[in-house]
């Protein structure tokens, strides 16, 4: 099949996998609509029909991962838990190939509104509002204060995680997490 017969879903993966290589190849910063679509085979027009700018783009090209889940197990061990879907998320988002993307991504959704609101509503949020829920779980169950803010142990839990991944760009290793980890766990566990 040349690259001119194909249409909706198949051009859209092409277009998308062409973005990951080039974006792996190259690096954000040099990464363009039209080079995408110069090495795809089509069109800029074609691309920007389907996407509004190259962080729009991106995003459903990372988005579009067949990655690990992100989802947290309950295996009664809310730290355990927690640990484990935290190494899931850092082992992708902050040492895997696409690392250095996804960190791009982040900085473009400073810029742009609508891959901010994206973003958000596609990857941050619904992995919040995972943490949350398993924290409810937990402390429903008496593992945490039931006095404890859910929403700020969230924000207490990530921002650590995204300072050193926007900011710092220091490493972010399970050591780091599972400190992150007591320490959070310190304040949120039940009074004696």
């Amino acid at each position: 099949m040349t690259n001119a017969r194909r249409r909706g879903p198949d051009l859209t993966e092409a277009i998308m996998r062409t973005t990951m290589e080039l974006g792996q190849e190259i690096g954000y910063a040099k990464l363009s609509i039209e080079a995408v679509a110069s090495r795809a085979g089509v069109g800029k027009h074609t691309i920007y029909r389907r996407w509004p700018s190259k962080g729009a783009l991106l995003l459903d090209s990372l988005m579009s991962l067949n990655g690990p889940a992100l989802d947290y197990p309950d295996t009664g061990d809310v730290i355990a838990d927690l640990r484990a879907q935290v190494h899931t998320a850092v082992d992708l988002l902050a040492r895997g190939p696409f690392s250095h993307l996804f960190q791009a991504l982040v900085g473009e959704a400073q810029n742009d509104p609508r891959v901010a609101t994206a973003l958000n509503e596609r990857f941050i949020a619904p992995q919040a509002d995972k943490t949350v829920a398993r924290l409810k779980t937990a402390r429903d169950q008496g593992q945490l204060s039931p006095a404890f803010d859910l929403d700020l142990a969230m924000a207490i839990l990530s921002g650590p995680l995204y300072f050193r991944f926007l900011i710092t760009q220091e490493p972010l290793t399970h050591e780091y997490v599972d400190g992150i980890l007591e320490a959070l766990f310190t304040g949120m566990g039940p009074r004696q």
